[in-house]
């Protein structure tokens, strides 16, 4: 794990609760942060969490193991998690809270760091400029929520230009945005902006208010037969929910 300067910030705390067998990660507050399954720690329990894996639907299943994935913040590490252990990725995660952390490796079941994971403790502002990650990333994956979860902390046309320039050029970012209608409408210009509106794709939202948008480096439109059969893969190799994700998955470009 690896700590890279920013500005001194008040962080908020971190705790944990359990319900039934879902542990969930709070940021001081009542706010889901993440959830772990505790009988299988290295699934992905929460639907739109799920969704955020959708850029495997543009990727040859034999080349996903080759790839790099990075999470910008951590949550309860569910995707590093997973990138890691389930698709044997190179896997970076970027969190600025190291108490957040000491929580996942501690109640989470994050592996330590090793040849093909690293925890990065920064701000993923920042971090994403850094000369290193330009052009290296094929799965970036933002979630990225203070305690209160009321919008994105990093939600600029800005930021999102630089996640593209983190990205291969066949990779793909895949974006959490809760909050309100406007709130959402105002994120996808920002995206769009530094994507463009073609590179855009999107679900439906969660019954939670949880809408993922993907976005593209290099666009591309896939036929409908193409993902449905990459979903059958993604679904039989991963056990991910990818079928059901094409009723609600579509270009925002018509």
């Amino acid at each position: 794990m690896k700590a890279r300067r920013s500005k001194p910030q008040e962080l908020p705390e971190v705790n944990f609760s359990d319900w039934g067998d879902i542990r969930y990660l709070h940021l001081g507050t009542e706010w889901v942060q993440g959830s772990m399954r505790i009988d299988a720690p290295f699934e992905i329990e929460l639907e739109y969490v799920q969704r955020m894996m959708a850029w495997l639907l543009f990727v040859e299943p034999s080349e996903v193991a080759k790839r790099h994935a990075m999470q910008l913040g951590l949550g309860a590490a569910s995707l590093t998690k997973f990138c890691r252990k389930q698709l044997r990725m190179r896997t970076t995660a970027i969190e600025l809270n190291p108490a957040v952390v000491a929580a996942c490796r501690g109640w989470f079941k994050l592996p330590q760091d090793d040849a093909k994971l690293q925890v990065v403790i920064a701000d993923a502002a920042e971090e994403v400029r850094a000369a290193q990650w330009q052009g290296q990333v094929h799965a970036l994956q933002v979630d990225l929520y203070d305690h209160e979860a009321a919008a994105p902390v990093l939600d600029s046309a800005e930021f999102y230009a630089d996640c593209r320039g983190v990205l291969a050029e066949d990779g793909c970012m895949t974006v959490n945005l809760f909050g309100r209608s406007s709130s959402y409408d105002r994120s996808v210009e920002k995206i769009a902006e530094a994507f463009g509106a073609d590179a855009l794709w999107a679900f439906k939202p969660t019954r939670e208010g949880n809408t993922i948008v993907l976005a593209q480096r290099t666009p591309s439109r896939p036929k409908r037969e193409r993902l449905a059969q990459q979903a059958e893969v993604v679904s039989a190799r991963w056990g991910l929910p990818a079928p059901k994700w094409l009723r609600v998955f579509k270009p925002l470009q018509p």
